[in-house]
């Protein structure tokens, strides 16, 4: 997909869904794979040219296991002159030698949210923005419906109810995974 297209599905959804507004910060949340740095790629080159003035920071939850390279992050960051934290936690060490989960799933998303919550919050942010594309939307419809017999689906923007003030919001809603 080439940038301009990326652009105009980023916008088409922020637009529809109203999920910027004039001086909000908003926090990147950073995994390091396609979804989320094609996200920070979309969100710093709409940044330019946007009528609504917003900041931008990127957040990535270190899971305390040692595995993942994070300077070529570092670096994109940098590139976009987007601040960049990295958020050091005994997560991953909690859930596998601890607690030695055999469905670390839900507990590790739960966690992974809290702490990335509550960096955002501290860097003043008001919303936080996640990677989820048009196909995670889909799945999730189809698997709440197989295994938990309910229609259910992810949300373009979420007002937080542990986190009062955050809003929670999908950016990349209408881009297809094959697209990113």
């Amino acid at each position: 997909m080439k940038l301009q297209r990326l652009l105009s599905l980023l916008r088409q959804a922020i637009d529809q869904y109203n999920m910027i507004e004039d001086g909000d910060h908003i926090a990147i949340g950073i995994s390091g794979g396609k979804d989320s740095l094609t996200l920070l790629y979309g969100l710093a080159n709409l940044q330019r040219f946007y009528p609504k003035s917003f900041r931008l920071s990127a957040i990535t939850v270190d899971m305390g296991l040692d595995t993942m390279d994070l300077e070529p992050v570092k670096a994109l960051c940098a590139g976009f002159n987007v601040p960049y934290e990295v958020i050091p936690t005994e997560i991953g060490k909690i859930l596998f030698e601890a607690r030695k989960e055999s469905n670390p799933c839900a507990l590790c998303a739960k966690m992974r949210k809290g702490a990335l919550n509550q960096k955002a919050m501290e860097l003043g942010c008001n919303k936080i923005a996640l990677g989820h594309h048009y196909d995670d939307v889909i799945e999730t419809i189809l698997m709440g419906m197989l295994y938990g017999a309910q229609v259910q689906t992810m949300m373009p923007k979420l007002h937080s109810t542990n986190f009062p003030g955050m809003e929670l919001i999908r950016p990349l809603y209408l881009i297809r995974e094959d697209d990113i």
